[in-house]
């Protein structure tokens, strides 16, 4: 192993360990999309409506909820981890140690995509007994949103976390973007009951595309191709920028 790929497997060791010190933004992660997936699940029932397109409105929401869980690690725990650290002057101690350029990047992609593979699986386990957990429909098309909308919010994260001068600040602009994201892609009433101006806005919405490409076919309710090559798209541009701007 060449002594470059040691130094980012230890970086990325040392952020495994250092992203649970921060249990304020990591319980958001892990206990707010359980708690509304649970609230609103139940507020709607089971029985299948036309507004969630004759689906169970419960399931509907638990699959909707795998994306808040994308959107509170993208948009609230990365940024504010990561300007808590330029706050300190970690990234110029990481710099001074001779990490390579591209090894905060993988790190960072590391912690988000476990963070969200574990929440996403917590959710799932609480869902199954209350609410059971909709068969997979097409499960080649709910990975690949899976996979790319996590890349897209993570690098989104890492990409506002090096913009965003302090920790205040990344929480501030973090949840002024995971709120209307919250409500108008995933976590709030069903497309068919908004009305036209809320519906518009929600549809230019990055968490609402990747929304569609995990719960239309997760649900058997659609084939979003024009959604998840935007959010292919974004996935790229968004990795791009954030490598570019956290190289060490």
């Amino acid at each position: 192993m060449s002594s470059s790929t040691s130094a980012a497997l230890r970086l990325v060791r040392a952020e495994f360990r250092l992203a649970p010190r921060d249990p304020m933004t990591l319980t958001f992660v892990l206990v707010f999309p359980i708690v509304c997936m649970l609230i609103i699940g139940g507020a709607f029932g089971t029985t299948p409506d036309r507004a969630f397109n004759n689906t169970n409105p419960s399931q509907w929401y638990v699959a909707s909820y795998f994306t808040v869980v994308i959107a509170a690690t993208g948009l609230v725990m990365l940024p504010v981890h990561l300007a808590s650290y330029r706050e300190r002057g970690v990234l110029r101690r990481f710099a001074a140690a001779g990490f390579p350029r591209w090894s905060f990047a993988l790190a960072e992609l590391a912690v988000g995509l476990v963070t969200i593979a574990l929440a996403g699986v917590l959710l799932l386990v609480v869902a199954a007994p209350v609410y059971g957990v909709p068969p997979v429909h097409a499960l080649g098309r709910v990975l690949a949103g899976l996979v790319l909308g996590s890349i897209a919010f993570v690098s989104l994260g890492v990409l506002l976390g090096t913009l965003l001068p302090s920790a205040r600040s990344a929480q501030a602009v973090g949840l002024l973007l995971f709120v209307p994201s919250f409500l108008l892609g995933a976590g709030g009433p069903p497309p068919k009951v908004m009305g036209s101006v809320v519906k518009h806005v929600g549809d230019v919405l990055p968490l609402t595309w990747v929304t569609r490409t995990i719960r239309e076919p997760w649900l058997g309710i659609g084939t979003p191709t024009a959604s998840l090559l935007l959010v292919a798209a974004l996935a790229v541009v968004a990795t791009a920028l954030a490598a570019r701007r956290s190289a060490l």
